[in-house]
């Protein structure tokens, strides 16, 4: 699917970590129907950057060091309306997805997805679609087959840094094994904070092959498939807390 004119599209980035910001940028950057016009890492550089300017897309993260995405969101739609607001972040809460969606987001993407997928996403977003994330999307529609409403109510506004997704591991195939250890909490910290496996092995002085199994051990026992997943449970069950 192609943008709706000839042109690239024109995209704003807001991410305050640094190692985010740039995996994201380069997403945009390589793909050849978008433009990255401007980064920004808080919501100050952002809302002086939609003052003089109209994106074609805001993609921007929630959890900012002077305030949160969702006002960022609000404020590109009430500006013009031209602007499409898309969420990326790892914070998948019903209460903040509510939010970000009555804000007048038009996407809601969880940080472990792909280069291509991202990218694809801001495009699918240009033709009219509604990319959401499959967490989110599963979590909506648990909510709706049990009949209740989400409540829209202040949520806190947390978002670490990012995280890249790994592959996929099939979390059927092992069995359950009751609650984290206490060695399985620090690596899911980790991994909610966007270390990557080698440098979650350095940080606890273990090898590269002990973080792959302590990470199985943690799909297995919160029932998910991927990194993104398994932050997006952990924050469900109050297994960890994002926040700063």
């Amino acid at each position: 699917m192609q943008p709706p004119s000839e042109r690239r599209a024109t995209v704003v980035l807001v991410e305050d970590d640094a190692p985010t910001r740039e995996r994201l940028a380069d997403a945009i950057a390589r793909d050849d129907r978008l433009e990255l016009v401007a980064t920004c890492g808080t919501v100050a550089e952002a809302v002086a950057v939609l003052a003089r300017s109209t994106p074609d897309v805001l993609l921007t993260d929630i959890g900012l060091p002077d305030g949160s995405g969702i006002d960022l969101v609000r404020r590109a739609r009430a500006a013009s309306g031209a602007t499409q607001a898309v969420v990326v972040t790892v914070f998948g809460d019903e209460v903040t997805v509510v939010r970000a969606i009555e804000a007048g987001a038009a996407g809601y993407l969880l940080k472990d997805g792909t280069a291509r997928s991202i990218a694809d996403s801001i495009v699918e977003v240009l033709g009219g679609g509604a990319p959401i994330s499959a967490p989110i999307a599963r979590l909506l529609l648990r909510r709706i087959a049990a009949g209740a409403t989400p409540a829209s109510t202040t949520a806190p506004a947390g978002d670490p840094a990012g995280s890249t997704r790994e592959p996929s591991h099939d979390a059927a195939s092992e069995p359950h094994r009751g609650p984290l250890s206490q060695r399985e909490h620090e690596v899911l910290n980790l991994v909610a904070k966007g270390f990557s496996f080698p440098e979650i092995a350095r940080l606890l002085g273990v090898s590269p092959h002990t973080v792959t199994t302590h990470v199985r051990h943690i799909y297995a026992k919160l029932e998910v498939g991927s990194r993104g997943e398994a932050v997006f449970e952990a924050v469900q069950q109050g297994l960890i807390r994002l926040g700063g």
